[in-house]
């Protein structure tokens, strides 16, 4: 078996790993309901307005899923 060599050399991607972590939640969301998640219930599990919020979009209709 084969392990990378310490001292630096992993390159960590934040976005696939940030990603990751969110389909980690919508799993652990989806599998605690009792019926199908709605758009709104993913949006927050998802931060959805706080995303927007932060990147100052007004208008949720502007944004196309």
């Amino acid at each position: 078996m084969r392990v990378a060599p310490v001292g630096g050399t992993a390159v960590q991607d934040h976005v696939a790993l940030a990603e990751i972590e969110l389909c980690g939640e919508l799993i652990i969301a989806a599998s605690a309901a009792e019926e199908r998640l709605s758009m709104e219930s993913i949006d927050q599990v998802l931060r959805v307005a706080e995303e927007r919020d932060a990147i100052g979009i007004d208008d949720p209709g502007s944004v196309t899923r």
